[in-house]
């Protein structure tokens, strides 16, 4: 028999409020660019340290590479959506799971397809010519 869960961690509870709070704010403003680029800075700019310059890396990249993205949040995350509103990639600060790292992801929509198998999400210890380098590769290709 299986040992019996205590449900959602902390931190996942935490992040179901986050997105039941983003639903909410995206049914009012729309696709509103604004609306999305006051959120993501809100996100942003309550990060702290390394996470927030990966934060500041991420947000700079993407608007450059990819400016037909719309910013908002995903689960209380700065990420950015294609025009249908789906999130194409997101940034995971390492504090929000406590995690030794922070995480730049993908989801299904980005052209990342290489085969049989390929990478999603990719760890980022600190923000680095070559880390903005390959993020803007790796956004161009998504949405390419």
């Amino acid at each position: 028999m299986a040992e019996k869960t205590e449900g959602l961690s902390e931190f996942e509870r935490e992040a179901v409020k986050d997105r039941a709070k983003e639903l909410r704010a995206e049914a009012k403003a729309g696709k509103n660019r604004a609306a999305g680029e006051k959120v993501i800075r809100e996100a942003i700019d309550a990060m702290e340290g390394g996470d927030r310059e990966i934060g500041e890396g991420f947000y700079r990249v993407v608007s450059e590479v990819a400016p037909q993205l719309v910013p908002k949040t995903f689960y209380g995350m700065p990420a950015f959506a294609n025009g249908e509103g789906k999130v194409v990639v997101f940034m995971q600060p390492s504090v929000k799971f406590k995690a030794r790292y922070s995480t730049i992801g993908f989801e299904d929509r980005a052209n990342l397809d290489d085969g049989e198998m390929w990478p999603t999400s990719f760890a980022v210890l600190t923000w680095t010519p070559a880390v903005e380098a390959r993020l803007a590769e790796l956004v161009a290709a998504a949405v390419g």
